[in-house]
Parts: structure tokens; sequence; C-alpha cells
């Protein structure tokens, strides 16, 4: 029996954790929200750790405000960077093996084709300097990692662009979204079922990887796709229009399009639009 503490587990992913623990019967889960225990807090950390036995920590916790980490970058290196820290010194004294998530906002867009591992880091908002300096300060701690860069996270849970759409297009809403940034929109539920195959399997082979589901689009191509998975008659449509730049605080890259050659040794990965449409049709 492996037990398994999974951090932040009220946000989407975690809550995605939840909802497939029960395929797993080997696997004893402690699920903690941010206020159950605060990854922030070192002492709180090194104190859970040294009172449980513990094989594996899964790290969800993250602050994802891209907009509001250009005006609140304390909070947001607190908890993205020095909670990473915090989590990988405790994993590193209790032999226990880290899964963090991590973005492709570590990239600063520029590159033509998808990013591979390697690629070189240059994050252009705080948000995405941030989470990589999560990045860096559990490699210097210890090699016993699997860092997992993702993309355009969503799910039926919390706040995501995807249940935006939904409410908006409930709402008969008029949506005006940006075709300028090009990138792959991922099902959380997909990348749990990454955890949770690492974990089960007791993969040994650590380091960074990329996942996301297959595929590329622009947050119109996304939007496009969600409303035409609704089925609605035109008469019930929100009108749909492209923009090309719209003015943010944060900086975004322009291609965050991920390479999945590495992952793919793991688990198999699908079409953004064939998980869409799976995660559509059992929650319609």
């Amino acid at each position: 029996m492996k037990t398994v503490l999974v951090t932040g587990a009220n946000g989407q992913l975690g809550q995605c954790l939840q909802k497939i623990q029960h395929q797993y019967t080997e696997i004893n889960f402690h699920f903690k929200s941010s206020k159950e225990l605060d990854i922030t807090d070192t002492k709180s950390v090194q104190d859970y750790f040294s009172n449980h036995a513990i094989d594996y920590c899964v790290n969800c916790a993250a602050y994802t405000n891209v907009e509001l980490a250009e005006s609140e970058e304390d909070k947001a290196y607190l908890v993205n960077a020095e909670a990473a820290k915090n989590l990988a010194k405790a994993c590193a004294e209790n032999n226990v093996t880290l899964l963090h998530i991590s973005t492709d906002y570590v990239f600063d867009g520029t590159k033509t084709s998808p990013y591979v591992e390697t690629d070189t880091t240059n994050p252009i908002s705080v948000y995405g300097a941030s989470k990589l300096k999560g990045e860096e300060n559990i490699q210097e701690v210890f090699e016993k990692y699997f860092i997992i860069r993702t993309s355009w996270l969503y799910a039926e849970f919390g706040k995501n662009f995807y249940r935006t759409i939904l409410r908006k297009a409930a709402e008969k809403a008029s949506l005006t979204i940006t075709t300028e940034q090009k990138g792959t929109p991922t099902n959380a539920n997909d990348l749990a079922e990454l955890i949770l195959e690492i974990i089960n399997t007791e993969n040994k082979n650590y380091g960074i990887y990329h996942f996301s589901n297959d595929g590329e689009a622009t947050w119109y191509d996304f939007t496009k796709e969600i409303i035409q998975n609704l089925n609605l008659a035109e008469a019930d449509q929100p009108s749909l229009k492209s923009i090309g730049s719209y003015k943010t605080k944060a900086a975004r890259p322009e291609n965050s399009v991920l390479d999945k050659t590495k992952v793919r040794s793991i688990i198999s990965t699908i079409s953004w639009q064939e998980s869409l449409r799976n995660l559509m049709q059992n929650h319609s």
C-alpha cells in the first residue's frame, strides 16, 4: 500500500484526482486543501511529513492568476517557488518522491515548433517566472522528482476558461476571444491519469516532462469547439467574434505548444478535441 499526499486538493486537478481515487485500491490518499496544510509554512510541512509515512507527494497547489500575479509578485513567488522548496526539502528528508505541476508559461513563446523539455526557459510574466523558480528550487534540493509542465488546464471543477465559456454560453453572452496565442487545451482529468500512472507503476525515470493533450489551438478555436459541442439551436448560440490581441497586464507566450514525445513512454495522449468531447459528453 502506497501513501500519497495531494496538496492543493481543492483545485481542479486535485478534484480530478479525488474523482478517480477509488480506481486505485493500493493507494492510501491524503487529500489536503491549502487551509488544511499550508505549504508556504515551513514548519507545518516539516511536521506533517514527520508525523505521516508518505511515499509520494503530488503538489497541485499553485498561484495561477496570471494577471493578478503582476501586482502580487510576492504572493506568487511564495506559493509557486518557496512552497515548492518547502515540499522538496521535506520530501528529500523523508525519502518521498515529489510530483510537481508546472506550466508552459516558463517559455517565452518565440519558438515556432513545439517545446521540448530541454529547451531554454525564458518566462515573460511574473507567473511564469515564479513557476520556473519553483522548478529550480526543487532541482537544487534533490533528484526524486517529476516536474510535469502542462498547458491551458481545464476541468469540470474549479475556475477555468472552459467553465467560464459554459457560463457565458448559457447567458447567451457576446464573446470576443483572442486568436493571438497558440497552445493546447488540456483536460485535467487526463493529467490526473498520468500522475496516478507514474505512482501506480512506481516509475523511477525522474525529471521534467511535458504533458498536454495533442494538437494546437488558439483561445478562439477552443471557445468555438466548446460551443459546437453544446449542440445548441442557432437561436440559443452566443455570438462569437475573434480578436487579434487585447491589452493585458501580463505578457503571454504566443506559442506554448508542448512536445509530448518523452511523456508517451509513460502514457498515451489524445487530441484536445477528443478529450474535450469526452468531458462534455460525460458532464452535459
